[in-house]
């Protein structure tokens, strides 16, 4: 039925006839949804999710964020590039163009539940901010990420953020998000350097927590060769 549903998106009497199989004709679908995260592997900091959702008559204008409307993965741009997009996209948003939410699991709940369980429930509640109806939306997943299951037309695509413009932008809006959060927290914590490896276990990064030890934003479950 997923796959199905992903299928039908881009045929309009297809569509159709399915919707009034599913909700009896009394619903449509209205939104196209990407969702991305960023942070899955740093030994350090939260972890973030994006939801980028666009009405489905103007979905095909999406591609106009990207520079020379070229899809393309948020780890492959320059930063200056991603935050362009990002200043772009909320631009679209306050014009109502297009929405979008990005929610956060801290270090505290990815120690005590694991990363699949926080990043599940950052994904949630970005989905619960946007407030869309699950059966008006068709929801595209980068990896192995999963929308709960009342959204049921979604599909995960293995590198998605390169294929779906939708899914790539939520992966800038992720990406960008969780970067900004970690260079506040240099502040914070000005002797580890998160202002450039952003909590990723670079060698300058494990250099300074062989120094410093762990401050409070580490993961204690990713560092446990560490962690007396």
């Amino acid at each position: 039925t997923l796959t199905y549903g992903y299928v039908i998106v881009n045929c309009q009497v297809r569509l159709n006839y399915c919707l009034s199989l599913t909700c009896g004709g009394a619903c449509k679908m209205k939104y196209l949804i990407g969702i991305d995260e960023a942070g899955r592997g740093p030994i350090a900091g939260p972890v973030a999710v994006a939801v980028f959702a666009v009405s489905k008559e103007v979905q095909y204008r999406v591609l106009d964020f990207f520079p020379k409307r070229k899809v393309r993965d948020s780890k492959k741009l320059a930063p200056a590039v991603r935050e362009q997009i990002f200043k772009l996209l909320q631009k679209a948003k306050t014009r109502g163009e297009i929405s979008y939410a990005v929610s956060f699991s801290s270090t505290r709940i990815i120690d005590r539940r694991g990363i699949t369980f926080a990043i599940r429930r950052a994904l949630a509640t970005s989905l619960k901010k946007l407030g869309v109806n699950p059966r008006q939306a068709t929801v595209l997943l980068d990896g192995g990420l999963k929308a709960p299951e009342e959204f049921i037309f979604q599909r995960t695509i293995i590198k998605g953020d390169e294929k779906e413009p939708v899914i790539a932008l939520a992966s800038i809006m992720a990406k960008v998000s969780r970067d900004r959060k970690m260079r506040r927290f240099a502040l914070k914590y000005p002797r580890y350097g998160f202002e450039a490896h952003k909590g990723y276990g670079t060698r300058a990064h494990y250099k300074a927590l062989k120094k410093y030890g762990l401050s409070a934003i580490h993961r204690r479950s990713f560092l446990k060769n560490i962690v007396k």
